[in-house]
């Protein structure tokens, strides 16, 4: 069931846009909107629009729009009725519980619930005889037993049938443990354990509940590392492992590791503020998280070649997301967990002193480019200058390419103007560049082209336009929107998205309710209440009157219309027949 529309009027009323995003974003005023950096997506021109007339909004760089819930939906990774929750308690407001059918939110509690007791189960495993080849492998590796409480470490036992027995125990069903992950269909048709024979490392949220697993074997066995596949609880590139201990630590840096080991081990040591990815390259998202927490990052990958490519991927995210990057290089290709334990009791000192001393990216990149010319002769110096030259065009900041620029001249022998004058064609064609991509994603993205949301736009551009023009004009003026209806019946659409919006809009109309985005936000996706987002965006401020709005019945009509027609060419002779048949009968 819905929930009350006095509640969610109330909850509209206490939970104005500008201030929640305020709370994540600076956002200045740009006459009545405001505007701000985008959460969404990194860019350095503010391209985020906050319109508290009709408590929306939209970015005009990646597409993300919507209103208040859409916003904490995106932002805190929830689902429609969390995000609800959310906002309901900011405002100080009770959710009316009993009056929710919410599928969604009690098979997320499920899935919880599951990982929780599957956290204990490994754990209890690896405290007993049957965790003896986890325990042997996690005390190799110098962890101690409270380290291993600490982070809730377990072994999976090489049965395929050990957690799954367990979990039907508590009253778990076998669909449930698939849904979860934890488990996965056999050709049986009977769930067995999807982690067997290895060392466990549970992932936990922000708020401290088991999302997911990693998994370590200890043979030669590829993977050498299994994680948990996508759930209604977990996204692989929107978490990190161990920041809901680092973002505790006391400190406004945070240490970006490679892996699990390599986190536990430096919190072991007193790096508490150290995290990981999840097995995949770091994303934006992750970028973002971690901005929410520090100021800096350091990077601290293996110095292998694959490390080396990491690091190279990384640093031009974490610079976009506002961070400042330094980059970890230890000497002998040790990755941090073995530079530690082979310093033994110094290896928290030594460590730390290589942290501070290590350089920041932009001095990372450049030695880097360094180490492949040989500076020695004519040519290499060239290179040299030109690869540098590149970096620095890469930097925002004017002071920071002259402080670089003339580290270079004097390094190579050469006017420190002549570095800065490659510099700004290098940023001039990297600005052309980007303009270019945003023009024609604009273009593709005007004529509907790449429209995931509204794929038949393309073929009715003329409709589809009108549509979403149409569309603005009632949520501006519903008080004409019942005789629109009765002239244009929704079945006129062209566009099966446009259709059903005009419909949702329309019945809330008829039943005397308010219409706006968060008024419609349970009926579509977040990213459909971004299309719908981007309609309101786009004719915001912009006067529709009443003989535009005809005109817009007109165009959808025709392209109607004109539909009809080919459909007929397009008929069989005895469907023609039929239909000129309709067309007497409704004359008589």
């Amino acid at each position: 069931m819905p929930l009350p529309e006095a509640f969610m009027q109330e909850l509209k009323a206490r939970s104005e846009l500008s201030e929640v995003v305020a709370s994540y974003v600076n956002l200045k005023h740009s006459g009545r909107n405001l505007v701000g950096l985008c959460p969404f997506h990194n860019e350095k021109t503010p391209s985020f629009n906050v319109y508290p007339e009709n408590g929306s909004f939209y970015c005009f760089g990646c597409g993300a729009g919507g209103d208040v819930i859409t916003f904490v939906r995106r932002i805190e990774n929830l689902d429609y009725m969390e995000a609800v929750r959310f906002l309901a308690q900011r405002a100080g407001l009770q959710v009316p519980e009993n009056q929710v059918d919410d599928g969604m939110a009690r098979l997320k509690a499920r899935i919880l619930e599951i990982n929780r007791e599957t956290a204990r189960f490994y754990y209890s495993v690896l405290n007993s005889e049957q965790g003896a080849a986890g325990m042997d492998y996690l005390n190799r590796r110098a962890l101690t037993p409270a380290t291993i409480r600490h982070f809730g470490l377990g072994y999976a036992p090489a049965s395929r049938s050990s957690l799954v027995g367990y979990l039907e125990k508590k009253g778990f069903t076998q669909n449930e443990m698939i849904v979860a992950n934890v488990a996965f269909k056999s050709r049986s048709g009977r769930a067995v354990d999807r982690f067997f024979a290895r060392v466990m490392y549970p992932i936990i949220d922000l708020r401290g509940n088991v999302i997911a697993f990693g998994g370590r074997v200890l043979t030669d066995e590829k993977p050498k590392y299994l994680n948990t596949s996508e759930t209604p609880v977990f996204n692989k590139g929107s978490f990190l492992f161990a920041l809901n201990f680092a973002k505790n630590s006391g400190t406004e840096q945070l240490i970006l590791c490679e892996g699990y080991m390599d986190v536990i081990s430096m919190h072991q040591a007193g790096f508490t503020n150290a995290v990981a990815t999840l097995g995949t390259a770091l994303t934006p998202a992750q970028a973002r998280l971690m901005a929410r927490y520090a100021k800096e990052v350091v990077v601290s990958y293996d110095s292998d070649e694959a490390g080396q490519k990491a690091t190279a991927r990384a640093i031009p995210i974490l610079r976009e997301a506002g961070l400042l990057v330094k980059v970890l290089t230890i000497a002998g290709g040790k990755d941090p967990d073995e530079y530690i334990r082979a310093n033994g009791q110094n290896g928290r000192v030594k460590f730390k002193q290589l942290i501070d001393a290590c350089g920041n990216d932009v001095e990372y990149r450049l030695q880097k480019i360094r180490q492949g010319c040989n500076i020695q002769n004519a040519q290499g110096r060239v290179d040299y200058l030109t690869g540098a030259s590149m970096v620095l065009a890469t930097l925002e900041n004017r002071i920071e390419q002259e402080v670089y620029a003339g580290k270079l001249a004097e390094e190579i022998g050469i006017e420190r103007t002549a570095i800065m004058q490659q510099v700004e064609k290098n940023r001039s064609k990297l600005k052309k560049n980007q303009q270019q991509k945003e023009f024609k994603a604009f273009q593709q993205q005007s004529a509907g082209v790449r429209d995931s949301i509204n794929p038949e736009k393309v073929q009715h551009l003329r409709a589809a336009s009108a549509e979403e023009a149409l569309i603005a004009y009632i949520v501006q003026y519903p008080e004409n929107a019942i005789a629109i209806e009765r002239h244009l019946p929704s079945e006129k659409f062209a566009t099966t998205f446009n259709r059903r919006v005009y419909r949702t809009i329309m019945d809330r109309i008829r039943n005397a309710k308010a219409v706006s985005l968060t008024d419609i936000a349970e009926e579509f996706s977040v990213e459909e209440i971004s299309s719908i987002a981007k309609i309101f965006a786009k004719f915001h401020g912009v006067s529709v009157t009443t003989r535009d709005a005809e005109e817009y019945i007109s165009v959808i009509q025709q392209e109607y219309e004109k539909k009809s027609v080919e459909n007929i060419n397009s008929a069989e002779p005895q469907e023609i027949q039929d239909y000129l048949q309709k067309l007497r009968s409704q004359k008589k």
